[in-house]
């Protein structure tokens, strides 16, 4: 069995691939904003500034999880950190399960001293939640001193992989638990296949704070680990949920991080339109950080989002949440 730390790094490279991307789109080319003729404001009162785990951020905007666990990644991470603090956009770590294996590897992800007043989110599987006792994960979170915990759902991964965990019971109990004694909030978030109004509302009930729908239409991890091992099952490829389809069934359950094949500061504001309260991406930011372009693209993302606000006569969130669009 190939080690984690070997693994993440083919996860990376893969995922910079074209082939690693899911035949079809997350749907929001289906969806129109309402264009305003009389917006009757000034783009510069635009104001899209949000809280999120009790912190202000300039733009609704999170660079979700990507990478952690082996040598490279702790440069990944810190050039991530450090766009993140000077555009005001929220960051999640990579999984941390390469830190509980190989303390080693915890450096990857320390890079609070690099995005002070922004919100990190730590990272752990769902599946490792059950493994791992509570102050192991409390541990996790302290060690980056993150300001919520991601547990992310793969069941689809996992499945795939041929070293993957295929022993997905228990898996709702343990995130309750986790809820009701961590001292941070606890986000679930899938992992490209999306999450549907059933799998939201036994989240909510199990105590969790946000759901990132994380929907079919970008990164395909069973295609990733497709390109990784011939011994993979076939066929799963364009499995999962599409992220508008996610939202139009998840809105109103709890806060939503719409992630999942958002390629521009335009689909985020459709998916702010639809329910989300955050956009997320990684992919798009990860390409641009290996081109020395992140800055731009995540200037390019603000300034597309404001002005895709101001085009619905929206000053803010709250009135970027009511803009009206239409299903096409």
């Amino acid at each position: 069995m190939r080690k984690i730390s070997d693994r993440k790094k083919e996860h990376v490279e893969i995922s910079l691939k074209a082939a690693s991307q899911y035949a079809m789109g997350a749907g929001f080319d289906r969806i129109r904003l309402v264009h305003n003729a009389l917006p009757e404001l000034d783009l510069d009162d635009v104001d899209l500034s949000t809280k999120f785990l009790g912190k202000k951020i300039r733009s609704p905007i999170m660079m979700t999880a990507m990478t952690g666990g082996y040598p490279k990644a702790g440069e990944i991470n810190r050039g991530l950190a450090e766009a993140a603090e000077k555009h005001g956009v929220a960051l999640g770590l990579g999984s941390q399960r390469a830190m509980i294996e190989d303390p080693k590897l915890a450096g990857t992800f320390r890079i609070r001293k690099y995005a002070p007043s922004v919100p990190i989110v730590a990272n752990i599987g769902a599946v490792q939640l059950k493994k791992y006792p509570l102050r192991t994960i409390e541990k996790l979170v302290s060690d980056v001193d993150a300001d919520g915990l991601a547990v992310h759902l793969n069941a689809l991964q996992e499945v795939i992989q041929p070293e993957g965990d295929k022993d997905y019971s228990g898996v709702l109990d343990a995130i309750a638990k986790t809820c009701g004694t961590l001292g941070v909030p606890v986000i679930v978030k899938e992992t490209g296949a999306g999450i549907d109004r059933d799998a939201a509302e036994k989240l909510k009930a199990a105590g969790v704070a946000w759901i990132d729908v994380a929907g079919a239409g970008g990164t395909s991890w069973s295609r990733i680990e497709y390109s990784r091992s011939k011994k993979a099952v076939p066929g799963f490829g364009d499995w999962g949920i599409p992220t508008v389809e996610c939202l139009m069934m998840c809105r109103g359950v709890l806060p939503l991080i719409a992630s999942g094949g958002l390629r521009s500061g335009i689909d985020a504001a459709k998916a702010i339109a639809l329910g989300a309260d955050m956009a997320g991406a990684a992919q798009p930011f990860l390409k641009a950080l290996t081109q020395k372009k992140l800055d731009g693209e995540l200037e390019t993302w603000g300034r597309q989002l404001r002005i895709a606000a101001f085009l619905t006569g929206s000053r803010n969130m709250a009135q970027l949440k009511a803009a009206k669009c239409i299903l096409c």
